[in-house]
């Protein structure tokens, strides 16, 4: 399923720029060639994951954590000069988004890939964004540290080719340019601030397998930190075709800042609550209006991408710590998502702290997760909805593999 295909012609909404990403990836990573000074501090050979001579603490990767540390240095990267790749070369995908940074390490396998490697924390990048409009301090400095050790699995898993993007906060964000080029000093990660119809593209292009079989038209949505992305896609095609899309510039991030607890009652969140849905229901109309009948009817077949439909489907399936293996690909009942919403809702984030795979990072951005994912059920009242726990670095893999692989004329190199 390394199918890839291009952003469909030009039906666009929410934005006048440009839907044009220039940039295929970053690097082709490898070690660097240059000796290190010996006893320089901050400067350590390269070690094995189990040395002992290392400084630093085992890193965990846990998607559902936020214990990693960063390396105690930035690693140097260079260009990596071989043109084409062995099978089994490693690719990677890096998503940097509003709310989180995830990093997928990966090696052809088959029509598909395996993963090696991986990485997910929250680090809140857009906190305070709405507001603001910058990116704070805090929040980039957070950012760093993840994204360092990224820099370090890149050089670590002797990576041939990775792609690192990044998503609405740094479009949004009048700082956002600054801070591309504060990482890519810092670590060595070249990160492409694509558009919302990139994003939107890539995220089909890692889960549109997902979808259930059919010949009904089919919307895939994506719940994001600071924004949501809605694609209709043509029935009947083994890779879908994109038949129109929009991005609204609501997330779990953005959305709750913008509409603050003003109390903590049960009448004030109800209030808060219904609100929400309100500021996302008139976002929706355009795009819903503008599809009209091409996407009507109780048959409809709905995929949500995020860790909002992921973290409802564990609470659907009553699971003790959060399980991808469990969520990926799930069929979940509307009813049962939209009943679940209700609940966290009305709960103090108190309460959904203590709620298994919410914990204290997501307990109070899973309301504005939950008001948009109604939003989307009300437009579109499918009886069923499926659940991916893949997307935006997927899609990335994806791309990479079927651009690098397919085969080329005698004496041609890929490009």
């Amino acid at each position: 399923m390394a199918d890839f295909f291009p952003p469909d012609g030009d039906r666009r909404a929410g934005t006048n720029r440009s839907d044009k990403s220039g940039k295929v990836a970053d690097f082709r990573y490898k070690r660097s060639s240059k000796p290190k000074a010996k006893g320089k501090p901050g400067h350590a050979k390269p070690h094995g994951r189990n040395s002992g001579k290392s400084r630093r603490r085992p890193e965990r990767d846990d998607s559902r954590g936020n214990n990693a540390r960063a390396p105690a240095s930035p690693p140097t990267f260079a260009p990596h000069n071989q043109t084409r790749p062995h099978p089994r070369q490693a690719y990677a995908a890096l998503d940097l988004g509003t709310n989180n940074c995830r990093l997928l390490i990966a090696r052809p396998s088959g029509p598909d890939f395996t993963v090696i490697d991986a990485f997910s924390r929250v680090v809140r990048l857009g906190e305070g964004l709405a507001n603001s409009g910058r990116l704070s301090d805090e929040a980039m400095d957070r950012t760093l540290g993840a994204l360092s050790i990224c820099a370090d699995k890149l050089r670590r898993r002797n990576v041939f080719l990775a792609r690192s993007v990044a998503t609405e906060a740094c479009r949004r964000a009048a700082n956002g340019a600054a801070f591309i080029e504060r990482v890519r000093q810092e670590t060595g990660i070249a990160l492409d601030i694509i558009s919302a119809q990139e994003e939107a593209r890539l995220a089909v292009l890692g889960c549109h397998i997902l979808l259930e079989q059919g010949d009904s038209p089919a919307v895939i949505f994506d719940i994001g930190g600071g924004s949501t992305e809605l694609v209709l896609l043509e029935p009947g095609e083994a890779v879908p075709r994109i038949v129109d899309w929009q991005s609204v510039p609501w997330g779990v991030v953005s959305l709750s800042d913008t509409v603050p607890r003003t109390g903590y009652t049960d009448a004030d969140r109800s209030a808060r609550y219904a609100e929400m849905r309100r500021v996302v229901r008139d976002s929706f109309t355009p795009f819903a209006e503008r599809i009209g009948a091409a996407a009507k009817g109780p048959d409809i077949r709905l995929l949500g991408t995020s860790g909002t439909v992921t973290t409802l489907a564990s609470l659907h399936l009553e699971l003790p710590h959060y399980d991808r293996n469990a969520v990926d690909g799930l069929i979940v009942p509307s009813h049962s998502m939209r009943a679940i919403s209700t609940r966290l809702s009305a709960m103090s984030p108190d309460e959904r702290s203590q709620l298994p795979c919410i914990g204290r990072d997501r307990a109070e951005l899973v309301v504005a997760g939950c008001a948009i994912l109604e939003s989307i059920l009300d437009i579109w009242p499918a009886q069923r909805l499926g659940v991916a726990d893949r997307g935006i670095r997927e899609g990335i893999l994806r791309s990479l593999m079927a651009a690098e692989l397919k085969p080329h004329p005698a004496g041609q190199e890929a490009s």
